[in-house]
């Protein structure tokens, strides 16, 4: 049996992926997220076999989300299934780990062949995609900053990027304005950055976040 998670941040689709799913053989959908962050939870849980992620969702988004699914349980195998045929974002989720790529164009027989081959651990990537990457390889050396930031580095860039204040941030995660602004000031010096407009325009060269969501 395939154990999988359904990660988007649109209701519907998650209900509809569950219905399309639910009657196959071999197949449990075993939970569905709206969050990155609530999928790594539940991935951290539940240790899934397969988790289908989309990409632009609130918060940390489609790739931090696929990066912190792997380091929680790195037997999991992560099938982006978006709307995003485009470069970046295939070369980048591939390559912080994803198993496979692809597009919501799809049909069921071909999601379900997706997931079992994944399953298996072999890539799958849309012929859309790879007559893409035929054309455009990528670098297994794309490697992203952000990889060097702690957790709670992490976790604190996140919540800059999005906006909160640090009064706020603080009293969040029960820490001091003034320690929630060190971790700041240590990501700065980590990153090379001067402020937040430079840690905004980071995360989003690097997929932290999409723009949409920074605006």
């Amino acid at each position: 049996m395939i154990r999988i998670i359904v990660v988007d941040d649109h209701q519907l689709v998650r209900t509809g992926t569950r219905r399309l799913l639910e009657d196959v053989p071999g197949l449990k959908v075993i939970a569905d997220a709206g969050s990155g962050e609530e999928a790594v939870e539940l991935v951290r849980e539940l240790k899934p076999d397969v988790v289908l992620m989309d990409i632009q969702m609130p918060g940390i988004g489609g790739l931090e989300a696929t990066r912190r699914c792997l380091r929680a349980h790195p037997e999991v195998k992560v099938l982006v299934v978006t709307i995003y045929e485009d470069e970046p974002y295939p070369s980048k989720l591939l390559n912080v780990g994803a198993s496979g790529y692809l597009t919501k164009g799809a049909d069921i027989k071909e999601m379900l062949l997706a997931i079992r081959k994944v399953h298996a651990g072999q890539r799958y990537i849309c012929a859309e995609i790879a007559q893409q990457r035929a054309l455009r390889p990528f670098s297994e050396a794309d490697t992203s900053p952000f990889d060097q930031l702690s957790t709670r580095e992490m976790q604190i860039t996140l919540m800059v990027i999005m906006g909160i204040n640090a009064q706020d941030i603080a009293e969040k995660l029960s820490l001091s304005p003034k320690t929630v602004n060190s971790y700041r000031y240590r990501v700065f010096e980590k990153l090379d950055l001067k402020n937040d407009v430079g840690l905004t325009r980071l995360a989003i060269k690097y997929g932290i976040i999409d723009a949409e969501v920074a605006a």
